[in-house]
């Protein structure tokens, strides 16, 4: 099973520090996932053209065909002025329309206040409905006060992160177990 965590901002620290601890918890508790940890901040990516994603090279190819290739996808974004950053967008934007479609996809979301909680819920659920994903419901919000010195300090964020990454793990073994009997039944 492959697994993509994809930090969605190329400024910051704290979506990379949550992602740290999301693909350690993962690798930790699932050593047979193959993890792949993608740092927007690591990449340098066009702003997409409308272009298939198999005709773009370098950072823009790698990064679309291995979110294109895995079997579920935990995206972790800040918010910034009330939205998703453009360097997710971005992302969305280069792969196509059904990019999701039989992928599992969890996201966390780091904030400076509460106040931009259902940002995820008005924003990044519509994205990833639109491109088919398989959504989990339940994700994790993190605000300015949890962190300290690059390192996560409440503990019910971390037990959070673990939550999320165990439903995410077992919502791709049932969706792909479902898939396989529904294409054995096919008998070709």
């Amino acid at each position: 099973m492959k697994i993509v965590g994809l930090s969605g901002s190329i400024v910051g620290s704290k979506t990379r520090t949550a992602m740290n601890y999301t693909l350690k918890a993962l690798t930790e508790k699932y050593a047979e996932a193959e993890a792949t940890l993608i740092d927007l901040a690591d990449y340098t990516l066009p702003f997409s053209d409308g272009r298939n994603y198999l005709e773009y090279e370098g950072d823009a190819s790698f990064v679309t065909r291995t979110i294109m290739e895995a079997d579920a996808i935990i995206i972790g974004t800040p918010i910034f002025q009330a939205s998703i950053p453009a360097t997710l967008k971005n992302i969305f934007d280069l792969l196509p329309v059904h990019a999701f479609r039989d992928k599992v996809v969890s996201f966390l979301v780091t904030a400076g206040t509460a106040k931009h909680f259902l940002v995820a819920e008005q924003q990044l659920k519509p994205i990833l409905a639109y491109m088919k994903a398989q959504i989990v419901q339940s994700y994790v919000f993190i605000e300015e006060q949890d962190f300290q010195r690059k390192e996560i300090i409440n503990d019910d964020v971390i037990f959070r992160i673990n939550r999320l990454v165990e439903d995410t793990f077992v919502l791709t073994q049932t969706y792909a177990s479902i898939r396989k009997a529904a294409d054995d039944k096919y008998d070709f």
